[in-house]
């Protein structure tokens, strides 16, 4: 990858070349319009010879003579009024640009909550200074977004490995202590530090789109999810259901069915003690197709919900057991649904749990051949 290097030398502002650009353009207007005014004094008879005769100074020269003096008089106050007034007028026009420079030096500085807030009605430059002030809006937002994920990440990965290490300690101090014991343990742990760096690589790949689309129906995969994460709902006491339609749509195989299967698990684990249930449905509307899973499960408030989608959120508290994932369940879905150009809705239901919509563009279905 090149290195973007600044060092130029030095050249005329756009300011000064705007200033001579505006009194040339000026003096040229007032030397043409002299000229306009000489050929018409000299073709409407201003400068004839007398019918006398008599010998005279040529009229031509005698007009010179006359408008030359007035004409450099005015050359100069043109050229100089359009220096003066065209530097004046050129630092007004630029004076956005002088802010919008000073925002973007500002947040190459490494401050993102500098907003450049142009005064005055729409125009280029307003359009320009809004759109500068979006980005940094949405940059400032992602970069908080991207600390809060690695510290959060820092710290669930330094949990499994921290306890391994005093498990390890452990063992060394008490030689006679039960290795099985504490192999299955050690065992527990890993698995979990290993679904987690899985689960990072995955939400980075999503979130960088580096896949090939293909042809995908969301009730296949809808199916799919449910036979294998039927014997989980059958331990966790879960009638599982699916129901729908064909819903073809273009994407990632890999990545919707882990869209799918996250959402199934979230909604199984995060249930009722007993007797809870999850619905999964598909559908198909006029432009898009739709996978829909709800669940039982405890009251969600309404300010809870959207945090939901967050890296490592689980639900009312941190739950640190096998089934309950490592807390990136949801952020993967999100992240999947956006790498497709689809939406995802999470609203609680009033009877308790959640009701999850994904939202996707449709195709035509693929046959085979």
């Amino acid at each position: 990858m090149g290195v973007v290097t600044t060092d130029r030398r030095p050249g005329p502002s756009i300011r000064l070349k705007f200033t001579l650009s505006y009194a040339g353009l000026l003096t040229l207007a007032g030397a043409l319009l002299l000229v306009v005014v000489g050929v018409f004094l000299l073709r409407t008879g201003w400068l004839r010879t007398n019918e006398s005769g008599s010998v005279r100074e040529n009229p031509v020269i005698q007009f010179v003579r006359a408008f030359a003096p007035t004409a450099a008089a005015v050359m100069v106050f043109l050229l100089v009024f359009g220096l003066l007034g065209g530097w004046i007028l050129a630092g007004r026009m630029l004076a956005p640009v002088d802010r919008i420079t000073h925002a973007t030096r500002t947040a190459a500085a490494g401050s993102l909550s500098h907003r450049i807030r142009l005064p005055g009605r729409k125009d280029e430059f307003r359009e320009l200074a809004d759109a500068f002030d979006m980005m940094l809006a949405q940059l400032e937002a992602h970069v908080a977004e991207q600390r809060r994920f690695a510290a959060n990440a820092s710290h669930e990965l330094r949990t499994p490995l921290a306890i391994s290490k005093t498990l390890i300690d452990v063992a060394r101090a008490d030689p006679h202590r039960d290795t099985g014991e504490l192999l299955d343990r050690l065992n527990t742990i890993n698995t979990r530090a290993i679904e987690l760096t899985e689960a990072l690589l995955l939400l980075s790949r999503a979130g960088r789109r580096s896949f090939t689309r293909k042809h995908v129906d969301l009730s296949l995969m809808a199916e799919e999810t449910t036979e294998t994460l039927l014997p989980l709902a059958e331990k966790r006491g879960v009638t599982l259901e699916t129901s729908g339609d064909i819903a073809p749509t273009l994407g990632s195989p890999a990545l919707l069915l882990q869209l799918t299967t996250n959402l199934v698990q979230n909604a199984i684990v995060h249930n009722l003690p007993e007797h809870g249930s999850v619905w999964v449905h598909t559908s198909v509307r006029p432009n898009t197709v739709v996978l829909t899973v709800e669940n039982t499960g405890e009251q969600l408030s309404p300010q809870l919900v959207p945090t939901l989608t967050e890296p490592f959120q689980r639900g009312t508290e941190r739950i640190h057991s096998y089934d309950a994932g490592v807390g990136l369940g949801l952020a993967i879905v999100k992240t999947i649904t956006q790498a497709h150009d689809g939406t995802l809705t999470l609203i609680p239901r009033s009877a308790g749990g959640l009701h999850i919509t994904v939202e996707l563009p449709a195709t035509a279905p693929h046959t085979d051949r």
